[in-house]
C-alpha cells in the first residue's frame, strides 16, 4: 500500500463499519459471511489502523451488506 493512499483506506474502513452497523451485523457475522477473519474486519474498520484490501474483498463485503461497492469509495472532504 502506498502511504499517500492511507487516508483513503481509512475512509473505506469507516464506510464498511457504517454499512455493517446499518445492516445490524457484528464484525464476526460479516467475517463469517465473507470468509474473512473477525480480526481482519476489525483492522479494516479501526480508524487508527490502515489496512489495505483487494477489490475482490471489497466486492465480497459489498455483496454481503447489499451495498453498491462505490458507496465504500465515497470520501468525506477534510
Amino acid at each position: 500500500m502506498k502511504q499517500i493512499y492511507a487516508e483513503n483506506y481509512r475512509q473505506i474502513g469507516l464506510n464498511i463499519a457504517y454499512y455493517r452497523r446499518l445492516r445490524g451485523l457484528t464484525q464476526e457475522e460479516l467475517a463469517e459471511h465473507t470468509g474473512l477473519t473477525p480480526a481482519f474486519i476489525g483492522h479494516l474498520e479501526a480508524p487508527n489502523i490502515i489496512k489495505a484490501l483487494s477489490m475482490d474483498t471489497l466486492f465480497d463485503i459489498a455483496a454481503v451488506l447489499n451495498v453498491s461497492p462505490y458507496k465504500f469509495l465515497r470520501f468525506e472532504d477534510n
